[in-house]
């Protein structure tokens, strides 16, 4: 993967990762305690996660993997 692909990738994610927290109507500190993971970095496009960080972050918000997906990446 090219290195703008990738960042356009993460950016999208990062993206996700805020609206989700947002409509869960917690902040990063609220999801860091209850989930153990930093958000500040991911919401920024700063940090790429791995596969089951993302499926506990999916979990946390109460979405499937198929819509963490479908709504911005497209």
């Amino acid at each position: 993967m090219k290195k703008d692909n990738k960042e356009l990738l993460l950016l999208k994610l990062a993206k996700r990762v805020k609206e989700l927290r947002i409509i869960k109507g917690v902040t990063q500190e609220d999801a860091l305690n209850d989930t153990g993971i930093q958000f500040s970095r991911i919401e920024q496009g700063k940090r790429d996660i791995q596969l089951s960080t993302l499926n506990k972050l999916c979990e946390y918000f109460e979405v499937s993997l198929e819509d963490f997906f479908n709504k911005n990446f497209n």
